[in-house]
């Protein structure tokens, strides 16, 4: 298994404690991982001004990204995690004991287990959803093809996501998407506009035949669309 050379002040979170057979099961971090790591340190003051208490992945799969949250930020906070795969569940607890971060795990669909309870709480929301355009059956097949199998235009797992966002967020909450040109992002910008929300892109990669983008999305007025 290879580990990214990122260029970074904050390196790569250790995930070498993952096998071979893990990623049998789970997504091994690659380009769009690496990519949302480093937009994620390209707003690390922004992270670190808003001072979330809440912080949440969907989608954790390896663990590196909400690891990666956790170290970045000075202040104390609850980084939870969700995967509805409970061997990336297990991967993402190790990822967080093995760089010494405390990272809670919830096995569970999409946001099914934190709502209402958490509605209006979640200082930052990241997803690196399934985003490859599939038929749309390949959706929901068991095994590896469900954590990046998007189905129709590689938005259906993402779509069921999208309107409870709102929801979810506080008013000072920022939200961190990645997709790929195929995804309309265009679109996605209007459809979380219509809930209050601007949009700027942080970074975009191109990646082989994909174009990759990492989108944020908040509420503030400051924010540029």
């Amino acid at each position: 298994m290879n580990q990214t050379s990122r260029s970074s002040t904050f390196p790569t979170p250790d995930y070498s404690h993952l096998s071979v057979t893990d990623f049998d099961d789970i997504y091994e971090p690659a380009e769009d991982s690496f990519l949302l790591l480093d937009a994620l340190e390209k707003d690390v003051d922004f992270l670190n001004s808003l001072s979330p208490l809440i912080c949440l992945e969907v989608g954790c799969g390896s663990g590196i990204v909400i690891t990666f949250l956790r170290q970045i930020l000075v202040a104390p906070c609850l980084c939870l995690a969700v995967d509805r795969n409970p061997k990336a569940a297990q991967c993402t607890m190790r990822t967080g004991e093995q760089n010494h971060v405390q990272v809670e795990v919830v096995t569970s669909d999409l946001l099914n287990s934190f709502q209402p309870k958490l509605d209006g709480k979640v200082d930052v929301l990241v997803f690196n959803p399934p985003y490859v355009v599939t038929p749309p059956e390949e959706v929901e097949v068991d095994g590896l093809a469900r954590s990046w199998a998007g189905g129709i235009n590689g938005r259906q797992v993402l779509d069921r996501l999208l309107p409870d966002v709102h929801k979810l967020l506080s008013p000072k909450a920022v939200f961190y998407l990645v997709t790929t040109e195929e995804n309309r992002p265009d679109e996605i910008k209007q459809l979380l506009q219509q809930d209050g929300f601007h949009s700027t892109t942080v970074l975009q990669r191109k990646s082989g035949p994909e174009r990759l983008s990492v989108i944020k999305f908040e509420r503030r007025l400051t924010a540029v669309t």
